[in-house]
């Protein structure tokens, strides 16, 4: 016989992708995120985001004990991810302790990628706003000062669109969309954020149930009780969407993979649960943003999720009672 039957153990449909090869795709993704901060916020930007990749590479390849600090990635892209949620120019050994928690109790106390259940990154940024909080506040922001690369731009501070209506008032939607507003590295630019996500959603990485489901209840609580303090309702509902680390937290990090839920009702359920969490944070809270603790508590509850949107099973047989 010339053709003989292969058997193997599942499962039987491969993808020809790699994790390597996915994470390579979030790292370009993220690349006209990281250049617009750079742009904005000069050579400390830059600064910060070395430092946070390589903590999280060498913390890795450490702690399996293997001699490439690549590896498949994923280091470089949780070190990436934790740089994004932190202001220009933080003190370096805060992105250190920062990058190497979200790598040890973020990832691999849990058994390493693919069983992590929180996402890592922001269990690092949990951390470092719990432990350090005055680092992160809303009022000691830097300003953009874009193609300023020489510029010092930790000796000026400001108030970012969310620190209050006072603030806000003072950003323009164009403002917000572009980037020219004070916040973390990679939340100011909704739209190098859009570019990104728009890469990850071609290459089939992303579910746009997520996305959809966050901005969309983000911008529906924001109409409905964000007073109307931006000049009328549906411009204060954009711009919860556009303020902040909404877009950020939709596109890049709610949509983890690993900490997600794995059905396409989940997803949607997912989502709308997060852009709740993140309004009542956000209208009724003690804390100007709410979106690292709402995808946090979203991930935590995601096997409960998973189990009630399970499809149902067609000619299974049901157990006796």
């Amino acid at each position: 016989m010339d053709k003989k039957m292969i058997v193997s153990s599942s499962p039987h449909v491969r993808s020809i992708e790699s994790v390597q090869s996915v994470m390579t795709d979030v790292l370009i993704a993220l690349f006209p995120v990281a250049l617009m901060a750079v742009l904005l916020f000069g050579y400390q930007a830059l600064i910060t985001m070395v430092i946070s990749v390589v903590t999280a590479m060498l913390v890795e390849a450490l702690w399996l004990r293997k001699k490439d600090i690549f590896n498949d990635g994923s280091a470089a892209v949780t070190g990436l991810l934790f740089a994004m949620v932190l202001p220009p120019s933080p003190p370096w050994w805060l992105v250190v302790v920062g990058a190497a928690a979200s790598i040890i109790i973020g990832k691999q106390v849990f058994g390493g990628i693919g069983y992590n259940i929180f996402n890592p990154a922001l269990v690092g940024r949990a951390i470092v706003l719990v432990s350090w909080g005055g680092y992160l506040a809303g009022n000691v922001w830097s300003p953009p000062q874009p193609f300023a690369f020489g510029a010092d731009v930790s000796a000026v501070t400001g108030a970012t669109a969310l620190a209050g209506q006072g603030e806000a008032l003072s950003y323009s939607l164009t403002q917000l969309f572009i980037g020219t507003v004070p916040g973390c590295l990679g939340e100011t630019s909704a739209l190098a954020l859009l570019v990104g996500g728009a890469w990850l959603y071609y290459k089939g990485h992303i579910d746009w149930r997520i996305p959809l489901g966050y901005l969309g209840t983000v911008f529906v609580m924001g109409v409905i009780f964000g007073g109307g303090f931006y000049d009328n309702h549906l411009m204060t509902g954009l711009f919860h969407v556009l303020a902040g680390g909404v877009m950020l937290g939709a596109l890049f990090m709610a949509t983890d993979m690993v900490t997600t839920p794995v059905t396409p009702v989940g997803r949607l359920i997912f989502g709308i649960g997060c852009g709740l969490i993140t309004m009542l944070i956000r209208i009724w809270g003690a804390l100007p943003e709410g979106v690292t603790y709402a995808i946090l508590l979203m991930n935590a509850v995601t096997p409960i999720i998973d189990n009630f949107t399970v499809p149902k099973q067609f000619g299974g047989v049901k157990k006796n009672a």
